[in-house]
């Protein structure tokens, strides 16, 4: 048996955010891995812990690790360039009928990078993504700022 369902309409979701980072682009780099790796919280939290993994690899995985066997896939490393491009493909925090494709690239001038990070979705997407996936992208990447930044002071 085949069911349609015409109120699931196939969406676009595109958001493009830019961060200045006072830090060179290797240490951005090592501060975006760890933000989206073992240092990653909540989006909009109080620092609760959010537990992923990043294999930052050629089709290596970024996962939620809930120990004990469980978690959630969010996606693969399609590209890797270190220090410069990452862009990951998969489901990321959507649960449902998606594809979506992350891209943060950096690009560094006179000791200051630029992360410029792009999300694209498709698919069945939830009205509260729409809602709230901005904020929670600009929430992760502003704590990659802060990380970066941090580890520049503790290094001069």
């Amino acid at each position: 048996m085949v069911a349609v369902n015409n109120s699931e309409a196939v969406r676009v979701l595109h958001i493009y955010l830019e961060t200045e980072i006072a830090a060179p682009i290797d240490i951005a780099w090592e501060a975006m891995l760890a933000e989206m790796g073992p240092e990653c919280v909540l989006p909009n939290s109080d620092d609760t812990p959010f537990p992923m993994v990043l294999e930052a690899w050629p089709g290596g995985r970024w996962y939620r690790d809930l120990g004990n066997d469980a978690g959630h896939l969010w996606g693969h490393v399609q590209v890797i360039k270190p220090s410069k491009l990452l862009e990951i493909c998969g489901p990321l925090f959507m649960s449902y009928a998606v594809t979506n494709h992350l891209q943060y690239r950096l690009i560094e001038e006179d000791g200051v990078t630029t992360m410029q990070m792009t999300h694209r979705g498709l698919g069945q997407i939830a009205q509260e993504v729409f809602d709230g996936a901005n904020a929670g992208w600009g929430s992760r990447n502003q704590r990659i700022k802060d990380h970066a930044e941090r580890l520049a002071r503790q290094r001069n």
